[in-house]
């Protein structure tokens, strides 16, 4: 969904730094192989995203919801020679294709993946995170805030997706459409939170910086 007319969606894509050329190989596999293509973050919300982490300089990050791994390689380009990501995604069998690309980016060494659910994996991390991703099943928002937000170093960026949800969260909410009442849930907390500021930008599907106190 388009929340700009679609010709200044262009003209903005059209005059922002271009994407990586790996992460256009990137793209063009996942819209071949893989299920959903959309989900992927795309050109312009990836430059975004790496421009947040260039100005942020986060030496550790989580990101929830890998997917094919395009979000993750922009934090990896972006961030600091000695930065780490830490990436959750409960699909294993994705894990192939991403692996294909952390290798060909040269950022292996700084990227762990965890395989599995991450309300259980979260739990199991000892440490302090700069910025944290979350791009994962929206009824879990509210439960992912709740388990890193005491993980988050001052300062600290917490990035969340999806949160326009195609227009949905201004419509008439349907009683059987639990995602958008779950993200409708999380943008109140997230607004209202005293710990944390928090801005919610139109890009693409909607994307918000909360930044923790």
């Amino acid at each position: 969904m388009h929340f700009l007319p679609e010709k200044i969606d262009n003209y903005v894509l059209a005059h922002s730094q271009e994407e990586p050329t790996i992460l256009q190989e990137l793209t063009r596999e996942t819209w071949q192989k893989v299920l959903n293509p959309r989900m992927l973050s795309g050109a312009f919300q990836g430059r975004v995203l790496a421009m947040i982490t260039k100005i942020q300089q986060p030496k550790n990050i989580l990101e929830i919801g890998t997917y094919t791994g395009y979000a993750t390689l922009c934090f990896a380009e972006a961030m600091p020679a000695e930065g780490n990501i830490i990436t959750i995604d409960k699909n294993e069998e994705l894990q192939n294709l991403q692996n294909k690309y952390f290798e060909k980016s040269g950022y292996r060494h700084q990227i762990k993946q965890y395989i599995g659910n991450a309300l259980e994996v979260i739990p199991t991390l000892k440490q302090k995170f700069d910025m944290v991703f979350i791009d994962a099943d929206k009824s879990n928002y509210e439960n992912y805030y709740h388990l890193i937000i005491d993980k988050m170093n001052s300062g600290g960026i917490i990035l969340s997706d999806n949160v326009l949800w195609s227009g949905k969260i201004v419509e008439e909410l349907d009683p059987k459409d639990k995602d958008t009442a779950a993200l409708l849930r999380y943008n109140k907390l997230i607004n209202s939170d005293e710990r944390v500021e928090t801005v919610l930008l139109p890009i693409r599907d909607g994307l918000t910086i909360t930044r923790v106190k």
